[in-house]
Order: C-alpha cells, then structure tokens, then sequence
C-alpha cells in the first residue's frame, strides 16, 4: 500500500466521528454512575441520558419520549420489525403480514426471514423500478388484497448501496387509509437528507451512531410513544420497558452530539459532497467511457456514486484499488466478503454479472477533491487489470 493515510471512500459503511461526539464521549468516559441508580452520581448519569434523549428529540423531529436507546442500527431494526409485529398479532391475531421493499438492508430482511420461519410470519417483498424506487402501486396491490392482514410496512428512507431515495410519503399516506404502523431504516439519511420524523407521518425509526459521525455500539430506534411494541430483551425495564440493559452515557452522549452537529450542517454537507459526489462520477466515465451509475440520478443520497464497470469483478476491483490505498465497497459492509451478486441490483433488473461488477464509492465530511483525483487516477489501470483477470489474460 502506498505510504500515507488512506483514501476512504467508505463513509457508507462507517464514517470518522465528528470532534463534538469526540470531545463528548471522551469527557464522560470516567464519569462513574449507573442511570439507574438514586445517588448522586446515578442522578448525574441520567441526566446525561435524559439531556441526550431531548437533543436527538428536538433535532429529529420527535418528542423525547419516542427514542428508545439501543446497540445500533440492526438492534433498533430488529426492535422494530419483531416488537410491533408481535404486538399488533397480539391485538388481532389476523396481523400475520409484513410487507417490506426487496432492497432492504440485512439488517431487516434477515429478522423478517426468521419471522416468517420461527413466527409463521407472511412476508412479502415489493419490487422496484430499475432507479431502486419502490413501486408504490404494487405495495398498494399488497395492501389493498386484505388490509386487515397487514401487521406493519418496513421500507428503508435511502438505499444503503445505490442511494436512492423512497416515496415515503406515498407509503405513509397508503398505509394510513389502514391504519398500518410504517417503519423506516434511516441509518443512511440522517445527516445527509433532511430527516422528520413527526412530519413523515412513520411511526418507526431506525438510526445507529457510526453512520452520522458518532461511536460504535450505540444507536436509537424512535418510535411513536402510543405504539406498542412488545420486548425483545427483558431485565430491568429500561427504555419504556422495551429495552433493557445498563445504558452507556458516554456513548449516547456521543450520538446525541453526532446526530445534533449533523443535522444542523446537513444542507451545507449535502451541498458540498453533492458537488463533489458528481464531479467524482463525471471524471470516472471519463476515463472509463463504459462505466455507468446505477440508482436514481437526482432523489438519491448526496455522498452516494454507486458504478458499474462491465467486465470486471467487483471484488478484483476493490482489492485493486485497495493496494493502491483507496478504500471503497462493493456494496453493504454487513455483507461484505461473500461472493454472491447484490440483492439491491438484482431487484433493480440487473443480471447476477451485472450485479457483481460494481463498486461503491461513498462520501463524508472529511472527503475532498484530493480523494476525487486519486481515485481518478488510478480507476482506469485498476480496470484494465480487472478485466484482464476476468478474462483469463496473463
């Protein structure tokens, strides 16, 4: 790997955390206090806890009482696809359908195939278009059939792989003629698109602190206050008795700090990794005339500039690029490693080849014109190898 840091294109997966959560996680690490606890120091942890609640309420779009704190994005998904389907079967127990967009993260397709395993759950995955824009008329197909069914609609804000934004006023507006909950994985947009919770009319939202600037291993699931959603851990009755566990104040003010400092610069990040984002995809096909992007050309995340290269092996790309210190994806990081086409680019029409000849290239605060031209410049000789190995040329 050539010397100096590397060029991280990679803010998808996890971007660098920003100094506010930084200098906020690190001055209450030796902080002692359980939130639990009456004493003083108990009372000083909770506080943190409380005051984080109310900073990621206000600047979401929520009321405090609707964030429950939990591990991370795939917690909070799971949370929400399993609690609110087990407690609105428990109301009606002709609840037993969910009706989810076949690009979902893993981290909700995977929990609705153990549902439909383990809970005779009836899952059904509404397609998309070839830009991975849901097709509404069919999710209002699958409603329309037997409403009554229906226990929840799950359908992600952005894509995590192609970025393109959904029609979740569309699927709000649907599922309320009903009164059907809708949940919606976040991870992605928070701090990249504008991001209301109330205004959207879901009544579920996923978020996780690595995506937005703040640490690891914690995360949030924000949902309506009047919702039951029945436990997936129990122990002490924490967050509204739908998750327990010892909260981690340092951590939580961590997020609170990455969720604040990102939504407050959100209009200007996007501004600028946009501009950056299409000058990173105008100067690939410029030198690699055959490259094309996939996903919605305008509704779709602004640091997100998903490419497929024909003839090429995704995987051959990456590591390429990889040894000449850029660092990218070929699509989720929670997948990463298994050679097998995305899901995404299958449901977008794309044939297994097609879906494996792609990379992702994702932007974040710390990226600059800088990482745009070493990428530019070695894309064409990382492509022309590819494609020499895939055609078996020595």
């Amino acid at each position: 790997m050539p010397p100096g840091p590397p060029v991280y294109l990679d803010h998808a997966a996890t971007t660098p955390m920003l100094p506010a959560a930084i200098e906020a996680l690190t001055q209450r690490l030796a902080q002692v206090g359980n939130a639990n606890s009456l004493h003083a120091s108990g009372r000083g942890a909770r506080r943190v806890v409380e005051e984080s609640r109310e900073t990621i309420a206000r600047a979401l779009g929520a009321r405090p009482a609707d964030v429950v704190f939990t591990a991370g994005g795939t917690e909070s998904d799971n949370l929400a696809l399993k609690g609110i389907f087990w407690a609105r079967r428990a109301e009606d127990p002709r609840r037993v359908r969910i009706l989810a967009s076949a690009i979902e993260h893993h981290a909700v397709l995977d929990p609705l195939v153990w549902l439909a395993e383990a809970e005779d759950a009836e899952v059904e995955l509404i397609g998309v278009d070839a830009q991975a824009r849901l097709q509404v008329d069919a999710l209002r197909t699958a409603i329309e059939r037997d409403p009554a069914s229906v226990a929840l609609i799950s359908v992600m804000w952005a894509n995590n792989e192609v970025g393109t934004l959904q029609p979740l006023d569309e699927v709000v507006a649907l599922a309320a003629e009903h009164g059907i909950p809708v949940h919606t994985d976040a991870v992605q947009a928070i701090g990249a698109v504008p991001v209301d919770f109330a205004a959207s009319g879901v009544d579920a939202l996923s978020l996780t602190g690595h995506k937005v600037g703040g640490p690891y291993g914690v995360g949030a699931l924000v949902v309506r206050r009047d919702l039951q959603v029945s436990a997936l851990v129990h122990g002490g009755g924490q967050e509204r008795d739908i998750r327990s566990g010892t909260l981690d104040p340092p951590a939580i003010a961590g997020l609170a700090a990455a969720v604040e400092a990102s939504v407050k610069t959100q209009a200007e990040h996007a501004e600028r990794i946009g501009s950056l984002r299409d000058q990173l995809v105008r100067r690939v096909i410029e030198v690699v005339p055959d490259a094309h992007l996939h996903g919605h050309p305008v509704d779709r995340l602004p640091g997100n500039a998903h490419l497929g290269f024909p003839g090429c092996e995704g995987d051959s790309l990456l590591m390429l690029l990889d040894a000449r210190g850029i660092e990218c994806s070929t699509g989720s990081a929670c997948s990463a490693g298994v050679p097998q086409p995305s899901h995404v680019l299958l449901a977008m029409g794309c044939d297994p080849d097609q879906a494996r000849h792609s990379l992702r290239f994702s932007l974040g605060h710390t990226s600059t014109e800088a990482d745009v031209d070493a990428l530019v410049e070695a894309i064409g000789p990382v492509v022309e190898r590819a494609r020499a190995a895939k055609a078996g040329v020595r």
